[in-house]
């Protein structure tokens, strides 16, 4: 399992309300949260075969954008 980490616009619940059926509906990602906290809204994916850009295009989708730090 490898943890993926991106700076996101995904700032407040709203937003990961969004998110979150892109996100749960990709079955390769086994668990992923966005920290709205951090300035930078990280958001951490764990996932065995996933790359960066394609978690990215799952973001992106949900209308939103992604970007591997």
């Amino acid at each position: 399992m490898k943890t993926l980490k991106f700076k996101t616009n995904i700032n407040c619940s709203g937003c990961i309300r969004s998110v979150t059926p892109f996100l749960n509906g990709e079955k390769e990602i086994a668990h992923w949260e966005v920290d709205t906290v951090n300035p930078d809204k990280i958001l951490t994916v764990s996932t065995d075969t996933l790359t960066a850009d394609e978690v990215e295009e799952v973001v992106k989708k949900a209308g939103y954008k992604a970007e591997k730090i």
